[in-house]
């Protein structure tokens, strides 16, 4: 307790500390706080550094990120030096001389940035710049690896809180759910309360205790009698609703991340999961687990393959789709839908195939109005998961793999 109240005290007087007027430029004051020794000099340092980041055009950022690449990359000399060294006499010392010199100055930066009170969003705000800065620079890209690497520990599942959202949520979270539903849009308030109010809807997201008002990623459920094949009907407004208690099926329909700056830092897999052991504990009832995903990717390949989508023929769809999600890999042998990639990763079987079943703008563009129901059975995700990552093996039910094996003798 002692030790809390002393930090409280502490970090007062820091946010109420005067920032100070630093004149040196940014990349001075980055070389200042990676050797600074004083505490409160460096948190100023550091929290100087990133109002200066917060206060530049896009010029001056690009122009820090690639002193960063650059002016606080690794010395390759003396990596090689330790590593003989090491190699040489394996010991404490030695082994610690690597990972110095192995290390570049920039983490170091990051870290000590990241010491400031809230500079965990502004940190995760600064990679969002990064990725659109720097897609095409083999430097920065070198760059962003050394942020993920850094995230990739503080957002660990450990430090994760799942939260039901639901229609008496703060409405700075509500609204955010609006801005971040990346899959099917949320035209209005009153189609946020269809998702969140009935009973048999759920919505949670993954927080992180540094950012408690930013959701990293949240996931929408729909309670259901069976296995859903439309997402307009799931999400009408004039649907029946369903008593929690009856359902025996829950559809994850839509899964968003929210966090550009987070790219790459998957927490699907531990929020799916998550959220199906938290529903069987409180529900009984619920046998089944699926999604009802979109298949992004579908029209994009028929025309690389120059076929064109039977927009008549539900059946000849879904053997299209199916072949799709069984057969087109990229060069590294995982399949090339990115939807696919995500649940067959996390230990999901592709399920069912269905047509007609997304009819807006976005659904038709996409997929011809194609989804799919991913299978989330919780005996056998693990031994999924375990065979697609050591050979890519997509788990796949017989009526699917049937659809396949005509689409593939049709075009024989």
């Amino acid at each position: 307790m002692l030790a809390d109240l002393l930090s409280t005290v502490f970090e007062r007087r820091f946010r109420n500390a005067p920032a100070g007027d630093d004149k040196r430029s940014i990349e001075e004051m980055s070389d200042a706080l990676v050797g600074a020794t004083g505490e409160i000099s460096g948190l100023t340092l550091a929290r100087n550094i990133l109002e200066r980041y917060r206060q530049s055009e896009d010029e001056a950022r690009l122009a820090f990120f690639k002193y960063l690449a650059t002016g606080m990359n690794i010395d390759p000399g003396k990596v090689r030096e330790a590593l003989a060294a090491y190699e040489a006499g394996p010991s404490k010392e030695s082994y610690r001389a690597f990972l110095e010199a192995a290390e570049p100055p920039r983490q170091e930066l990051i870290r000590r940035l990241n010491q400031v009170p809230g500079a965990t969003g502004q940190l995760v705000s600064m990679r969002t710049d990064l990725i659109r800065m720097g897609s095409d620079d083999p430097e920065l890209r070198a760059l962003d690896l050394d942020f993920r690497h850094l995230f990739s520990s503080w957002f660990n599942r450990g430090f994760l809180v799942l939260r039901p959202i639901n229609w008496e949520s703060p409405a700075h979270i509500l609204e955010k759910i609006i801005a971040y539903e990346a899959v099917h849009a949320i035209d209005s308030w009153d189609d946020l309360r269809r998702r969140l109010e009935p009973s048999d809807r759920r919505c949670f997201a993954f927080f992180h205790p540094a950012m408690p008002d930013e959701p990293l990623i949240f996931v929408e459920v729909a309670l259901t009698k069976g296995v859903a094949n439309s997402v307009q009907d799931l999400l009408a407004g004039d649907r029946e609703e369903l008593a929690s208690d009856e359902a025996d099926t829950a559809v994850f329909y839509s899964i968003s991340n929210c966090q550009a700056g987070l790219a790459s830092i998957s927490f699907g897999n531990s929020l799916i999961k998550q959220v199906a052991a938290d529903l069987s504990a409180e529900l009984p009832g619920l046998k089944t687990f699926v999604t009802l995903s979109p298949i992004p990717g579908l029209m994009k390949w028929l025309g690389a393959n120059d076929m064109q989508p039977p927009l008549e023929d539900d059946e000849a769809l879904r053997q299209l789709a199916a072949s799709y999600l069984l057969g087109a890999k990229r060069p590294d042998g995982l399949p090339l839908d990115p939807v696919a990639r995500f649940h067959l990763g996390n230990g999901a079987q592709v399920h069912a195939i269905h047509a007609g079943a997304d009819t807006s703008e976005k659904g038709l563009r996409q997929s011809a109005g194609a989804m799919v129901n991913y299978l989330y059975d919780l005996d056998k995700v693990t031994q999924n998961h375990e065979r697609f990552a050591a050979s890519h093996d997509i788990a796949a039910s017989s009526e699917v793999s049937s659809l396949a094996a005509a689409a593939e003798k049709s075009a024989a």
